[in-house]
């Protein structure tokens, strides 16, 4: 078999695909449950999987009870594991499953690996439950020092024991084994497999049902795959287990980091299996982004590496993985409910901060119709709320200049007016016709320079009038706009908090609706409705013929979904061209063409290498999610860094 990652036969995708499994059992009937084993392997071989699971004691059945004693039992099982090794020579998936194994005068319940007809090694069980309704005690023994490192199953001498980590031939892929209760002790021997290495756990179970089990069961493995930021693979027993005292349901389950990617349904009749397509890349991009993920006591849990191979023909195309085309946003109506009121909580708590540090009076912001200011008007009006200060401390300043439309204009006063602020209005035309005639441009210019004196003439009011009323400036540019430089340098990029600095463009719609919904009566909502619908614009182009709108940003700069798209996966993972072009297609198939995304996305890494010095002295503003650009937080980078060697490579795809 070819390794996963092999540059003879694709470029690395950096998925596998792995299975749980749940077969029929027959209890005591070693041959009977190998043809089911035998069964599965095959199918989910046909499936594309690369890893299977199948449950804690599967060749003899976990309720054998005393049979697993008996000697005979024990040599049907190891007859039953030579049958599944030799049936399954050419089939091209790697299994775990569960049988008794006697060495050295103890039994042991262990996980078995085999690929490419062949015995790998087996690893004991660590905690063996002796309380409740369970006896294991009784049969078996936990491992200790004197516990053997090898042991002889079937033909071959093989590795034994708890340290054992499975690794494909070029060390991009390994993976550690735990069984069923190893995971609900305190300290779960993955947590010591991942810091050694694995990035799949595989967790091979009987675990019995009772009313309220599962949902902590599911919770343990979501946050087991957090802690470790792993890939969890949990199988369990199923039909056909004895139902004398218990009953088991066959839960399934694959996790990644903390979210559960595929969960079988319980109590199914018949054999079956989930399977999900396990993101190494951005498993191996999170560990090295968390400086804390390292434990000083790894030096007492030595590991030995186990070589395997893994199948090679998961093609980017057969990448069984969807991608949300808004990475920030939860596509979840409740999550996102929630997500929006506890962002909403950070900006006002924060300006309210920042507004008692700095003995300011008044807030000042520059509103104009638009996203953006809308939201930090609404978090403004929120915070002298919070702070028992009457809404008139928010001073809200529309300041119409060449390209305003009579849209945004009302929308502005009209809102301000609803939620009760101070409202100025300051025209800026007169004094950059002005400004522009001083330093020699023409009326008729449209160029850079025609655009930035507007967005600098109103930075420059709002400063003033911050310093006339003791007052701060409050930003309004969000996460988006900073990443692609959309800003005016000394213009609408300064301000002397931006509450807007870590929201993106793509949540910033829903957390004026949410504010909207749950914050504001009908007039103020009616406004808000209207901003949100109207196209995004800085408005410093006249209008057109008709007086709308005649810039639209994304028409300039590309879809801010797709820019979004590749900010959060450029910045929170670490990917390449390569990987967020995958990831891009697959997300945005039917939506965007191919060429269309790699045009936008040479756009982005242009723009984001380019404009680093106006996030160079970015003001403050409070983090709200994983990704920031703050060069006091998360993201520090030199302003004359090159994206030459992203873009070379785009370009070559």
């Amino acid at each position: 078999m070819l390794d996963i990652f092999s540059s003879e036969t694709q470029e690395p995708t950096g998925f596998v695909r792995v299975a749980a499994a749940t077969p029929v059992t027959h209890v005591g009937n070693c041959p009977k449950n190998a043809e089911q084993i035998i069964d599965l392997m095959r199918h989910a071989a046909d499936d594309g999987v690369a890893i299977v699971a199948l449950p804690e004691l599967s060749i003899t059945g976990y309720t054998a009870a005393d049979l697993l004693q008996q000697p005979f039992m024990l040599r049907e099982a190891e007859i039953a594991l030579e049958n599944i090794v030799n049936m399954t020579s050419t089939v091209p998936v790697i299994a775990i499953v569960g049988m008794p194994i006697a060495a050295a005068g103890r039994l042991y319940n262990c996980a078995v690996v085999i690929s490419e007809g062949e015995i790998k090694g087996a690893v004991p069980k660590t905690y063996l439950p002796t309380y409740g309704e369970f006896y294991e005690g009784r049969w078996f023994s936990s491992p200790t020092a004197n516990t053997p490192s090898t042991i002889t199953l079937g033909k071959a001498e093989i590795p034994f024991g708890t340290d054992l980590i499975f690794t494909c031939s070029d060390q991009r892929v390994k993976f550690g084994i735990e069984i069923c209760e190893d995971l609900w002790a305190p300290v779960a021997p993955s947590t010591f497999l991942a810091l050694q290495g694995a990035q799949i756990i595989i967790n091979i179970s009987a675990s019995n049902e009772y009313v309220s089990k599962d949902a902590y069961r599911a919770n343990l493995i979501k946050m087991q795959s957090a802690k470790t930021i792993s890939a969890y693979v949990y199988t369990s027993s199923g039909k056909g287990e004895s139902t004398t005292d218990l009953v088991f349901g066959g839960a399934t389950f694959i996790a990644e980091n903390g979210t559960i990617l595929a969960r079988g349904e319980r109590f199914q009749q018949s054999a079956h299996y989930v399977t999900a397509d396990v993101d190494i890349e951005r498993l191996e991009a999170m560990r090295l982004k968390t400086s804390t993920y390292f434990s000083p006591d790894t030096q007492n849990h030595p590991v030995r590496i186990v070589p395997v191979s893994l199948r090679g023909d998961l093609l980017p195309d057969n990448i069984n993985r969807v991608f949300s085309r808004t990475p920030f946003v939860p596509s979840d109506t409740e999550d996102r409910a929630a997500n929006c009121a506890e962002i909403f909580n950070i900006q006002t708590n924060g300006l309210a901060q920042r507004m008692i540090a700095s003995h300011a009076t008044k807030a000042v912001i520059g509103v104009s119709g638009g996203l953006d200011s809308t939201l930090a008007l609404l978090v403004a009006a929120k915070t002298m709320d919070l702070m028992g200060r009457p809404r008139t401390d928010v001073i809200g300043i529309t300041m119409p200049g060449f390209g305003t439309t009579s849209r945004t204009h009302n929308n502005a006063l009209g809102l301000m007016q609803a939620i009760g602020v101070t409202i100025q209005e300051i025209d800026i035309t007169a004094s950059c016709k002005q400004h522009l005639a001083d330093i020699g441009v023409s009326e008729s210019d449209r160029s850079v320079t025609y655009e930035n004196a507007q967005a600098r003439e109103r930075t420059q009011i709002l400063m003033d009038y911050a310093n006339k009323v003791g007052g701060i400036v409050v930003g309004t540019g969000d996460l988006s706009e900073l990443a692609l430089g959309w800003a005016t340098y000394c213009g609408d990029q300064m301000s002397m908090y931006g509450v807007n600095a870590g929201i993106p463009k793509t949540l910033v719609k829903y957390i004026v609706k949410y504010v909207s919904d749950t914050a504001m009566t009908d007039k103020p909502r009616h406004f808000l409705k209207d901003i949100i619908d109207t196209p995004i614009s800085p408005e410093l182009l006249p209008a057109d013929e008709n007086g709308n709108i005649n810039q639209k940003t994304e028409d300039l700069v590309g879809p801010y979904e797709l820019h979004d798209f590749f900010l959060y996966y450029i910045l929170r993972f670490g990917f390449g061209p390569e990987r967020v072009m995958l990831m891009a297609t697959k997300a945005f198939e039917g939506v965007y063409t191919r060429p269309v995304i790699k045009k936008w996305l040479a756009t982005f890494l242009r723009r984001f290498f380019a404009q680093q010095f106006k996030r160079s002295c970015m003001p403050d503003g409070p983090k709200v999610g994983n990704v920031s650009l703050s060069p006091r937080g998360d993201w520090r980078m030199p302003s004359d860094a090159t994206a030459e060697m992203w873009l070379n490579l785009l370009e070559d795809l």
